[in-house]
């Protein structure tokens, strides 16, 4: 029986000293450092319908439409380094009655840079972003007949840029490439046909590379008020070969959010878009949509 118990004190001993021994060595691990990056995501829906009888004198078409965001942000900072990502997604759709369904938004957006600081304000970068669309876009006839114009890859905008950025704080930084060489992809050699420009892409290639080119990338992320925010991005391209004011192509996306509740969210959006490549003169669209938009994230 002595023994029994003298065994028995020694196996909990033992049990004591293993367990102390694992607390010691979990207290003495360093924990992952995760304070130099910072996220934010956010994702969102909106909806709009219309609907009136047969005898609805003002007059109206029926019709649905939905749109929706994919939003994120992935910043890393670590003394003189930086690396930056963006992702945009942006889909929508709009079906009227006798019309069918057609497309009311379609963008993807991704942007990566990598940067060293230099002072403050200043650091040199390299960066890589990537425009395009999801689906097919079509021009409608009036004789009921449709023309694809536009598609996935078609075109598609790969730039890369090698410059210095000015960033005096968080909402805004504007960046100086004079080298970013640009790819820009019409991966459907059908296009052509609908399109005369077909995007700068000579006929019968699918890729058109343009090495020495200068490009100009702005963003502003503010907080208007508690319950506001405005984004803006601005980019301009200019090819230095065919450099002239007419050849310099220019883009501004505008989002204007109201914030109702947590979850509710009134949204104004703005692209205005010059590029002879495309058309000689000055597109523009605009859409205004109140929805849900859950956002998560640690960015300040």
């Amino acid at each position: 029986m002595k023994n029994f118990i003298l065994t028995l004190l020694v196996f909990v001993l033992a049990i004591n000293l293993t367990l102390a021994q694992g607390g010691t060595d979990a207290s003495e691990q360093t924990p992952t450092d995760t304070s130099y990056w910072q996220s934010e995501f956010s994702a969102g829906l909106n909806f709009n319908q219309a609907g009136f009888s047969n005898n609805w004198k003002a007059g109206g078409v029926n019709s649905v439409a939905f749109g929706s965001i994919i939003a994120g942000k992935a910043l890393y900072q670590k003394d003189k380094i930086s690396w930056d990502n963006e992702l945009e997604l942006l889909f929508g759709i709009v079906r009227n009655e006798g019309e069918g369904t057609r497309k009311s938004n379609d963008r993807i957006f991704l942007d990566t840079k990598l940067g060293y600081q230099l002072s403050n304000k200043w650091s040199s970068y390299f960066s890589v972003n990537y425009l395009s669309q999801f689906a097919e876009g079509y021009t409608y006839n009036d004789d009921g007949t449709k023309s694809l114009i536009s598609k996935f890859m078609a075109p598609g905008y790969l730039t890369s840029s090698l410059g210095f950025e000015f960033k005096p704080n968080k909402e805004f930084f504007l960046r100086i490439g004079p080298f970013s060489p640009r790819f820009t992809f019409v991966t459907d050699n059908q296009i052509i046909a609908n399109v005369p420009a077909n995007y700068g892409v000579p006929a019968g290639e699918t890729v058109r590379v343009e090495w020495l080119a200068m490009q100009v990338f702005a963003s502003l992320d503010k907080n208007l008020s508690e319950n506001l925010n405005l984004k803006s991005r601005y980019t301009m391209f200019a090819n230095y070969e065919t450099l002239s004011m007419k050849n310099i192509d220019h883009r501004l996306d505008v989002t204007l959010t109201a914030k109702i509740s947590n979850i509710i969210n009134v949204t104004l959006t703005g692209i205005s878009l010059y590029d002879i490549d495309q058309d000689p003169g000055v597109q523009y669209s605009q859409g205004l949509a109140l929805g849900i938009l859950y956002k998560v994230g640690n960015k300040k």
